[in-house]
C-alpha cells in the first residue's frame, strides 16, 4: 500500500438514511403483476422493497435522511454551506430538491443544487463536493441521494417494476473532524446509447401529452440484458483504474459497497475484480434498487452494524443510466 493516509482529505462526518415504512414483498407484488417470489429471487436476489405512499415525495425521504446524517455528524443545519441532492425523481422539474430540503432543514442561504447521474448520482455528488470543499470556498456539505422510483414504475411491466424501491441516504462532509476519509475518485460516462435505460417522455423532447400517456412513455424503460453486461464491465474498469492510480491492488480492499441493483451483477463484479464476495456488503434483498439512494443506505446500514475497522480501505462503485459510472476509495 503506497497511499498517503496523512494527506488532508475530505471527512465523512456523518451518514444517515431513511426508507418508507411500507414493505412490499415479492408475494404481495405477484398479486399485482404476472410474476412470483421464486422468479424474482432467482434472477435478482430481491425479496422485498420499500414503497412510499402517495403523500410521500422524494424531498420527504431526503429530508429525513438528511436529519439523520446531521444528527450522526453532531452538527446543526447552520453548519452547512453546500447542499447537493442526487436524484432522477425530483418532486418537480424545478426548483431543485436541494432547495426544498434546505428550506425544511433551516439551512442558511447557501449553494444548493441537484445532479442527475442516476444510480451513480451519490458517488458523483461526493466527487463534486470533495472538489468544492478542496477549493477552500466551502467548509461543510450535505450530500443526499434520494429516489421515489415507484412514481415512474410501470406496474404492468414485470421486467422492471420488481427491481426498484424507494429511499434516501445522506452524508455530511467536512474538511476537519473524525470519520471516514475520501481518498480517491473515478467518474465517467458513455452517452452513446441513452435508450438502454431511460424515461422517454416528460422532457423537452417529448413533452407530456395524451399520446405520451397512452404510450406509457412516462415510465422507466430498460434493456436489462445489455445493462447487465455494461454494468459489470464499467464498474470493473472504474474500480481497477482507481485502485491502480492510488498505488493499491485489489487485495488491499477490505470492504466493497456496490450499487445495489442485482445479486448476479455483484457476483460477476466480484469475479471480475478477484475480490472475494464476502467482502461485499449487500442489502438489496431488503430494499431492491433505490438508484442514487442505494450506496448511502447500504453504507449507513453497514456503519450501524460496525463492520468497518479503523484504517481499513473501502471501495464504493456504481453504474447508472447514461451510461454513468463512478468509484470512490474510502479509508475508515
Amino acid at each position: 500500500m503506497t497511499i498517503d493516509l496523512q494527506k488532508p482529505a475530505t471527512i465523512m462526518r456523518g451518514i444517515g438514511s431513511y426508507v418508507p415504512s411500507q414493505v412490499v414483498d415479492n408475494v404481495a407484488l405477484s398479486k399485482k403483476v404476472d410474476t412470483s417470489d421464486e422468479w424474482i429471487r432467482s434472477r435478482t436476489g430481491i425479496k422485498q422493497r420499500r414503497i412510499a405512499t402517495e403523500k410521500e415525495s422524494t424531498s420527504d425521504l431526503a429530508f429525513n435522511a438528511a436529519q439523520n446524517a446531521l444528527k450522526n455528524a453532531g452538527l446543526k443545519a447552520n453548519d452547512i454551506d453546500l447542499v447537493i441532492v442526487a436524484t432522477i425523481t425530483p418532486d418537480m422539474a424545478f426548483p431543485s430538491t436541494a432547495c426544498l430540503i434546505q428550506h425544511r432543514l433551516g439551512i442558511p442561504k447557501v449553494a444548493c443544487f441537484d445532479i442527475e447521474a442516476a444510480c451513480s448520482g451519490f458517488l458523483y455528488a461526493l466527487d463534486i463536493a470533495d472538489g468544492m470543499l478542496s477549493s477552500g470556498r466551502f467548509n461543510c456539505a450535505l450530500i443526499v441521494g434520494a429516489e421515489k422510483l415507484s412514481s415512474i414504475m410501470d406496474w404492468e411491466d414485470r421486467t422492471t417494476c420488481v427491481l426498484f424501491g424507494d429511499g434516501a441516504g445522506a452524508a455530511v462532509l467536512a474538511k476537519t473532524g473524525k470519520g471516514p476519509k475520501l481518498i480517491g475518485f473515478k467518474s465517467g460516462a458513455d452517452g452513446s446509447n441513452p435508450t438502454l435505460l431511460h424515461q422517454p417522455a416528460g422532457g423537452s423532447l417529448e413533452p407530456a401529452s395524451l399520446k405520451s400517456l397512452e404510450n406509457r412513455g412516462h415510465f422507466l424503460k430498460m434493456n436489462g440484458r445489455e445493462i447487465f453486461k455494461s454494468a459489470v464491465r464499467v464498474m470493473g474498469a472504474a474500480a481497477r483504474d482507481l485502485i491502480a492510480e492510488n498505488g493499491l491492488t485489489e487485495k488491499d480492499i477490505d470492504h466493497v459497497i456496490p450499487h445495489q441493483a442485482n445479486a448476479r451483477i455483484v457476483e460477476s463484479l466480484s469475479q471480475r475484480l478477484e475480490i472475494p464476495l464476502e467482502k461485499f456488503f449487500c442489502n438489496l434483498d431488503k430494499y431492491g434498487n433505490t438508484s442514487a439512494a442505494s450506496i448511502p443506505i447500504a453504507f449507513d446500514e453497514a456503519t450501524r452494524a460496525s463492520i468497518f475497522k479503523k484504517g481499513q480501505l473501502g471501495l464504493f462503485v456504481a453504474f447508472g443510466a447514461g451510461l454513468t459510472w463512478s468509484a470512490v476509495l474510502v479509508c475508515f
